[in-house]
């Protein structure tokens, strides 16, 4: 258990000013614990947060694609209040489109938040938590991250290779002391769907009507979304104060629907596959 029990906690959440990174930076604030928030817009954050006390936040504004600006970030952290002990890697954006239709720009500047924004994390943070033999990272993925669907070909992408990336880490630290976990939410009643939290391609193809109505229906979606943001952020609390959570840590029945389809649909896979699996091994020499 690598949790503190003495002291405040020192946590550091990207994607701090909306949504699920907001909810979880004011419970942490309210639980008195010290808090390191990355955000576009530091202003923002502060607005959000008017009612509650502050005295515990550092409100960075990073872009999360340049290292340097990470690595200032996570000193200013530890300078501030002395260490670090828990890494929410959040930040993050939807983006609806057909595969066709993503420019080679807005899929570098989704890579650049989801996947290269969390390795500049990682590292600025590894050699610290390496040291003190202590630390958890919790990286927020999506059950878009175990399964897609049309559409989502860009932002799925990023989450399987977080979760990739999420998972090679578990190993890599588990003998340092560090524990690693992935949070893979469903959809939220967040501004997720909305146009400030949503890219949409600048040229679309009228070859791909599916892809359209299922951009309508998202769109109509904010409201509707089972999942409760403030729930959500309580639930990753739990993940880093019980110790006890599953390296992925399903949040939401709709998630859990979801991830139990593509565990049967997979198991159908490999067993469609086996026959002509066994076609490209090299055969064993025959005993001498």
């Amino acid at each position: 258990m690598s949790y503190p029990t003495d002291r405040p906690a020192t946590w550091f959440v990207t994607g701090a000013s909306r949504g699920l990174g907001l909810e979880l930076v004011r419970q942490l604030l309210e639980r008195g614990e010290n808090v390191a928030a990355t955000t576009r817009s530091t202003e923002r954050l502060t607005n959000a947060l008017d009612d509650v006390d502050t005295s515990r936040l550092l409100a960075l504004t990073v872009d999360l694609a340049d290292q340097a600006q990470v690595n200032r970030a996570v000193a200013a952290t530890t300078e501030r209040f002395g260490g670090l002990d828990v890494v929410v890697n959040n930040a993050g954006y939807g983006y609806l489109a057909a595969v066709e239709e993503v420019s080679d720009d807005d899929a570098r500047s989704m890579f650049d938040v989801q996947v290269f924004g969390v390795w500049n994390v990682l590292r600025a943070v590894l050699p610290r938590f390496r040291a003190q033999r202590s630390g958890h990272v919790i990286n927020v993925s999506s059950i878009l991250g175990l399964l897609s669907f049309p559409g989502w070909s860009l932002y799925a992408a990023g989450k399987f290779a977080l979760e990739a990336i999420t998972e090679s880490l578990a190993a890599e630290v588990a003998d340092h002391g560090i524990r690693v976990n992935l949070v893979e939410p469903g959809y939220m009643r967040t501004d997720f769907l909305r146009p400030v939290s949503l890219g949409l391609p600048t040229d679309t193809n009228e070859a791909y009507p599916a892809v359209r109505e299922m951009v309508e229906q998202h769109l109509g979606m904010p409201g509707t979304q089972l999942g409760d943001p403030a729930k959500a952020a309580a639930a990753i609390i739990t993940v880093a104060t019980s110790g006890a959570a599953p390296l992925h840590q399903i949040l939401g029945s709709d998630s859990l629907g979801l991830a139990a389809g593509r565990l049967q649909s997979l198991s159908d896979d490999v067993e469609a596959s086996r026959p002509l699996a066994a076609t490209t091994d090299i055969p064993e020499a025959p005993a001498a």
